[in-house]
């Protein structure tokens, strides 16, 4: 991990903290960061694009989605939400992790390009996950996507979208997936933690950042109690009856503490949910499975997880 640093660093340069700038100036600087994490993309049987209708109703807009499908892929399809702090990145910054995530689940992979803050604040991202996960099979059946287990996923913002998503819809007495896979997700408006404080100046994300990061995304709101915006103030009952979770954290991340606290939340409500903490690496590292060993091990253990948690070989 600290080799491949170095090496961007000498790449790229001292890059400005996106977090800083105009949005639009921010996911630019996102987007050439990105830009060398989606190389030698693994091939695909076929990528394509639906979308979404707006839901006025929900309050979600039209919605993008890019379906990556793998040679052979079997029913069933993971949607991913991407991160990004809620208001950077896309499908595309996300892709090479997508589709390495769709060869070792052996299924379909959907990215959704939701809303981002903080032109469109919580909730309107999340109203756009939630319309993506309503309506999913139907839009994407012309792209290749067959019916079977349906699960949810997503990388920091996009965990706390897809958990959200979940609570959301269990709110609602609707259909929920059949499992989620979580990575290093932030899930509590809550700088304090032990893993806050011993990496607040990172390496990469840092204690700032995720303060504006959560300021973008929270706009005018209050949102320190509302478990859809925060899922850790969730109740017991509501986390005692989300669908089996598969939690993997990176160890040298400010947001590790977040899935640790989710996890000893699960356990002492008499679950038994996979945590998975990856040694060694930072928050995002998934983003790097052209140069990162570690990165393409991880994603194969999400995989094989989605394939247990829906029984399939």
């Amino acid at each position: 991990m600290a080799a491949l640093m170095e090496r961007v660093l000498a790449e790229l340069g001292p890059l400005p903290d996106p977090t800083m700038l105009p949005p639009a100036e921010g996911r630019a600087q996102s987007l050439a960061a990105n830009v060398r994490c989606n190389v030698n993309l693994p091939a695909m049987e076929s990528v394509t694009e639906v979308m979404v209708a707006e839901d006025p109703g929900l309050g979600s807009a039209r919605c993008r989605l890019k379906v990556l499908v793998p040679p052979g892929g079997g029913a069933g399809a993971i949607l991913f939400v991407h991160g990004g702090g809620f208001a950077f990145c896309s499908p595309e910054t996300h892709e090479r992790c997508a589709r390495v995530l769709a060869l070792e689940s052996g299924l379909p992979v959907v990215m959704p390009d939701y809303r981002l803050a903080p032109e469109s604040p919580y909730p309107a991202g999340l109203k756009d996950v939630v319309a993506s996960l309503r309506n999913f099979f139907e839009v994407t059946a012309d792209a290749g996507v067959r019916r079977g287990p349906l699960l949810i996923s997503g990388d920091s913002a996009g965990a706390n979208l897809a958990l959200a998503a979940m609570l959301h819809e269990q709110a609602e007495g609707r259909a929920l997936p059949d499992a989620a896979l979580l990575f290093y997700g932030c899930y509590a408006r809550s700088f304090t933690s032990p893993s806050y404080v011993r990496f607040s100046e990172g390496p990469a994300l840092t204690r700032g950042k995720m303060q504006r990061y959560w300021s973008f995304y929270s706009g005018e709101c209050a949102i320190e109690e509302d478990p859809l915006a925060c899922p850790l103030v969730a109740s017991d009952a509501a986390l005692a009856a989300l669908p089996p979770l598969y939690l993997m954290a990176a160890a040298v991340d400010p947001l590790l503490s977040d899935t640790l606290g989710l996890s000893q939340r699960l356990k002492a409500l008499g679950r038994d949910d996979e945590l998975h903490i990856v040694p060694g690496v930072i928050h995002g590292f998934l983003q790097n499975t052209n140069e990162l060993s570690a990165a393409r091990e991880a994603l194969a253990a999400a995989g094989n997880a989605a394939r247990r948690l829906t029984r399939r070989p």
